[in-house]
């Protein structure tokens, strides 16, 4: 009798604990991947805003949602404790003093949303950082001149990333020592049978080059993304790109 006792207490124990999983799960949901919000702005125009979370770096843009046009950027690391998000900026289109700075303000995520209730800002899931092959935040470390390979250290200041989600990518080019931004692109990618095919929603140096869709090869060697095509502009192009870990 005892023994038939203990062994219902702990199955009474062990189905408790798989209850408070499953509810803790239910609460701690991850940024991760990306989330889209549509707004109209003082001159009435529709904007696209689309933000991307890798594990330690995130991106936002702002867009004319019908041609494309850049409004704003800005990104960095990011860490979230609870319901708070701290980040870090590392760069910033419209005010390169906010560069370095730590911001700290409050997140709230449910399955498929995402706000922040201090700004009134509502953002859709588009994804989970799922299906893409190359989710995650990149840099380029090199490349291949006339078939020689050409490598440059990624701890430098001047930095060029590559944010991805699952279905969408946004590059970014700046300076945390000057504060400089030096340009940026984004749009939707996939990566399908060793082919990696983007096409463009926005490009700050150029609009023309809005709506454009680039094929290249691509691969993983070594933990490195080989990224082989041509450029918007028709030249060759042979990159190597690491994983940013800091």
């Amino acid at each position: 009798m005892i023994m038939k006792k203990h062994r219902i207490k702990l199955k009474f124990i062990f189905l408790f604990i798989i209850l408070l999983s499953i509810n803790f799960l239910s609460f701690s949901q991850s940024p991760i991947g990306a989330w889209e919000r549509f707004y109209e702005d003082d001159n009435g125009i529709m904007v696209r805003s689309i933000v991307i979370f890798s594990e330690k770096f995130q991106s936002i843009v702002m867009y004319n949602a019908k041609s494309g046009e850049f409004i704003y950027s800005n990104g960095g690391t990011w860490e979230l404790k609870d319901n708070m998000m701290t980040e870090k900026v590392e760069f910033d289109t419209a005010n390169s003093e906010r560069v370095g700075n730590t911001l700290t303000f409050e997140v709230k995520i449910t399955n498929d949303k995402l706000s922040l209730p201090d700004a009134d800002w509502h953002f859709s899931k588009i994804d989970d950082g799922t299906p893409g092959d190359l989710s995650g935040a990149w840099l380029m470390s090199g490349r291949y001149k006339n078939g020689e390979k050409q490598m440059r250290g990624t701890d430098r200041p001047r930095k060029t990333m590559k944010i991805l989600s699952g279905t969408r990518f946004q590059w970014i080019a700046f300076d945390t020592e000057k504060k400089e931004f030096k340009g940026t692109g984004g749009g939707t990618y996939t990566t399908i049978n060793g082919k990696y095919s983007e096409k463009i929603e926005f490009f700050s140096r150029d609009n023309s080059r809005v709506g454009m869709n680039l094929e290249f090869d691509y691969n993983i060697e070594k933990g490195d993304w080989i990224h082989k095509g041509k450029t918007s502009k028709g030249a060759p192009l042979h990159e190597i790109w690491e994983k940013r870990k800091k």
